[in-house]
């Protein structure tokens, strides 16, 4: 089975300081699942982890994700749709981009799973796939 990580997730798990690296890490050691990245994460973890380590922490970030053998999901042009119809539909809530992002990759791939620590986000929006998304860990 596959699931999807959330930025929230992979900076949890990079991040021993991060409050949530031990669950992080506790459901990654004993996980033999595929982890889904989509493209659009990757700019966002590296922004958190630069604002926080500098840009060392990215040299030891990439080092480190290269070891996780993580697949990517690329945004598609479809999915702008789906995107801008979230955004509109939840306008009020201010969602996150790139969660955004992550819930159309998610509807069109059939997934229900995400790995994320920003439930917020996830749990509000009504997917078109499944009653709801599965937040990990």
């Amino acid at each position: 089975m596959t699931f999807i990580a959330d930025s929230s997730f992979l900076y949890a798990l990079f991040r021993p300081r991060d409050a949530w690296h031990r669950d992080a890490k506790r459901f990654a050691s004993s996980n033999s699942e595929t982890i889904l990245v989509p493209n659009v994460v990757l700019p966002e973890v590296c922004y958190l982890i630069t604002r926080d380590l500098g840009h060392r922490g990215i040299e030891e970030f990439i080092e480190y994700f290269a070891q996780l053998n993580a697949l990517f999901a690329p945004l598609i042009l479809d999915d702008l749709g789906r995107i801008h119809e979230i955004v509109s539909t939840y306008a009020d809530a201010e969602l996150d981009i790139v969660d955004c992002c992550i819930m159309a990759i998610a509807e069109r791939l059939k997934l229900t799973r995400i790995a994320t620590f920003d439930r917020r986000d996830f749990a509000m929006v009504r997917p078109r796939h499944c009653d709801f998304l599965e937040l990990l860990p």
